[in-house]
């Protein structure tokens, strides 16, 4: 296998052929895949051939590429259509793809979507499903051959934009050609800004709200994903025009009823535009947050002025009321009242960015919407001791700031996380809600705590803690939300924090810690078995393209004997474990000679879309074997990326310095110390182990904690 695969072979086709079966020039013929893939055996992927797989000899790509480049182009509709089938089927195959490139097949499709389907829309009323299948075909051949990313998007005329966008902004249109299109219409928007704009001009959210209305939801996650590639690649002063128009045509309240309160369960691919639909929507707040408040702005002034007017119930005084000296004095104290660290001037407390106007933007809305809760929060504060007041200014600076890092706000979506939460497509301001929810969460925490202003910073920590708890339950309401924090009193905080310290106590007496050095090789000795039995166990990773998102998976895992990595494709993601026998492919562990993570795998660097994506890069891995060989890996998440790196370094003999390493030593550590620490005083220790029990008569007891 040293020397070139392909000529090996041809000159074994060249001998079959001439003196065997006559069959003329080898150069015509290739071997494939014979299993649903139907990929072409090459140069580039003959080491992805499993042990036992059925090759097929066939036609050469070239060949078939000119057959079906001549074959589409047949006047009978029944030979075009299945001519269409099989280039949509082989299209798939990059192999292919270049050789039906090569021979200008991405202009012929293009020809025959602008012209060509106007001669079988004359036959649409009689021959309706065959009309389908052929622009479903055509469509579908076209998105297998451009995701390859050989051609550029920036080829393609105003008359086909034109076309793919009236299938979208067609009312009834057959549902495989209607998903084809709102495929290419994001791809479209997503590799060009010249196409995003001709695509913008062609297509408007209220056609494409309809399409979430109905119950397919894939058709309703291409078309969440076309408005958000139209929201992402919007100029930034025309984004808040688009949120206007999606507010008017009431896509949150469509989104909410028609795909998340859906009997149908979401998929990861609905959940991912979900959860970019989520940050793109926050990300539009982030001009307000990185905007400083001009003290001379008399506009941004009188909305200070306002929340002094409802928390106090006064009037702006006219100039010639009182001297200037009477009113500056009531202005401090009132100022002071509502907790603003500039009593004199307000205006330079909303100066600091992160989260600038943002902050009074909030405070204004929990002012005017929800006015007996914040007349309340600010009365009751205003009458307590000076040390024990909550300042509602300087807390909810603070609190924006925190809530604007918790949802990252200003941060791009990642490529690789579906983390959207219900409760914020329940509401048209839902950032603003939340804000108003845990400011008076704020409050509470601060009485429970009895707080002083020395405490400010401990609160705020605690009110964290508080949040993120919450967060992680996935409220699908901000009622629940109200629910579940009022279940998180700084009481309970209390005990959860007591509890998951008494599991994380450090002792730093001199013998104490002799003691830990001395038990230290043994947990890691303990820990490195358990990240090797892992890999025995073996984990699905996904496989994920640069272009799309695409539901691929493989497995890999170690023999018994910790000397082979077994790995191989599999069609779906297995419910358990995959045995060694179908996973044809090997790695000796003795072949591996090094492992490299994050941007220094090969396949973030050759991916440019993953190369920029921080999460994605947090979880690559890849083994590298031979001389230029490597095995790539991008884990589901942290901590089986922490097993894999652990254990591949463990069998390099190599330290394990992952974050999960730390922790469970830091735990396995604390229980180990705490039961050597044990007071045994007067309790006597048997010389000999205690016998062995006889077994039980049954197992049915056991209890699976997998």
């Amino acid at each position: 296998m040293q020397c070139s695969f392909i000529s090996k072979f041809r000159s074994i086709l060249f001998y079959i052929f001439v003196f065997r079966w006559s069959l003329g020039n080898h150069e015509n013929f290739a071997l494939q895949n014979a299993d649903s893939t139907n990929f072409y055996i090459t140069e580039k992927n003959r080491n992805d051939i499993k042990n036992g797989s059925i090759l097929r000899l066939t036609t050469s790509p070239s060949q078939t590429a000119a057959q079906l480049h001549e074959r589409i182009q047949s006047s009978s509709m029944d030979a075009k259509l299945e001519a269409l089938k099989d280039l949509a089927n082989s299209s798939r195959d990059v192999t292919f793809a270049q050789e039906f490139i090569n021979l200008d097949g991405i202009s012929l499709l293009t020809q025959m979507v602008e012209s060509g389907t106007e001669r079988y829309q004359k036959l649409q009323k009689i021959m309706k499903p065959c009309f389908g299948d052929l622009l479903s075909f055509t469509l579908t051949a076209f998105v297998e051959l451009m995701d390859h990313g050989i051609v550029s998007w920036d080829t393609f005329s105003v008359a086909f934009i034109k076309k793919i966008a009236g299938y979208v902004n067609k009312s009834a249109m057959d549902t495989a050609v209607l998903q084809r299109s709102l495929a290419i219409l994001e791809s479209m928007v997503l590799n060009s800004q010249d196409l995003y704009q001709k695509v913008a001009q062609e297509i408007t959210i209220g056609q494409l709200i309809p399409h979430l209305q109905g119950t397919d939801q894939d058709i309703q996650t291409y078309t969440i994903a076309v408005i958000n590639a139209l929201f992402l690649k919007a100029p930034e002063d025309k984004r808040q025009e688009m949120a206007h128009i999606l507010a008017q045509k009431q896509l949150r309240s469509i989104i909410l009823s028609n795909v998340i309160r859906s009997p149908k369960p979401i998929n990861d691919e609905m959940a991912h535009q979900l959860y970019v639909l989520q940050v793109l929507t926050f990300n539009l707040l982030e001009d307000r947050m990185m905007t400083k408040m001009d003290p001379q702005d008399q506009a941004q002034r009188d909305i200070i002025f306002e929340l002094r007017r409802i928390a106090f119930d006064v009037e702006c005084e006219p100039n010639n009321s009182g001297s200037i000296e009477k009113r500056k004095s009531m202005y401090t104290r009132d100022y002071k009242k509502l907790g603003f660290i500039n009593h004199v001037n307000p205006a330079m407390d909303f100066t600091q960015i992160p989260p600038g106007m943002l902050a009074l933007d909030n405070m204004l809305y929990f002012a005017r919407h929800h006015q007996d809760a914040y007349i309340r929060i600010v009365l009751e504060n205003s009458s307590r001791e000076d040390k024990h007041e909550c300042p509602f200014g300087r807390s909810s600076i603070e609190l924006t700031k925190m809530l604007c890092e918790t949802l990252k706000v200003g941060e791009l979506p990642s490529e690789n996380c579906h983390d959207f939460h219900p409760m914020f497509f329940t509401h048209d301001r839902s950032f603003e809600e939340f804000f108003c929810i845990c400011i008076q969460l704020l409050n509470k925490t601060w009485k429970e705590m009895r707080a002083t202003s020395e405490d400010f910073n401990k609160v705020m920590q605690v009110v964290r803690d508080q949040i993120m708890r919450a967060l992680t339950q996935k409220p699908n309401s901000l009622d629940q939300l109200k629910s579940r924090l009022q279940n998180l009193s700084y009481t309970e905080i209390l005990k959860i924090r007591q509890s998951e310290r008494m599991n994380q106590e450090d002792f730093q007496s001199r013998p104490i810690l002799e003691l830990r050095e001395k038990i230290q090789p043994e947990i890691m000795e303990l820990i490195k078995q358990q990240r090797l039995n892992r890999l025995c166990d073996g984990t699905c990773f996904r496989k994920i393209s640069s272009r799309r998102r695409q539901d691929k998976f493989w497995y890999c895992r170690l023999s018994p004997n910790h000397k082979v990595l077994h790995y191989g494709d599999l069609e779906e993601s297995p419910l358990g474990e995959v045995s060694h026998d179908l996973l044809q492919e090997k790695l000796p562990v003795a072949d591996i000679k090094a492992v490299v993570t994050g941007k220094d795998c090969p396949h973030m660097k050759e991916k440019g879309a993953l190369k920029q994506n921080k999460e994605v890069l947090e979880l690559a891995f890849s083994v590298l074997y031979e001389s230029d060989e490597y095995l790539n890996f991008i884990a589901p998440d942290k901590h089986e990326y922490c097993v894999w790196t652990d254990g591949l370094n463990a069998l390099l003999g190599k330290e394990m310095t992952s974050d999960f390493t730390k922790s469970d030593m830091d735990t396995l550590l604390s229980m180990e110390m705490k039961l050597r620490l044990l007071d045994l005083e007067n309790i006597q220790i048997p010389e000999a182990p205690p016998p062995i029990p006889k077994e039980p008569s049954n197992y049915d007891f056991v209890y699976d904690c997998n």
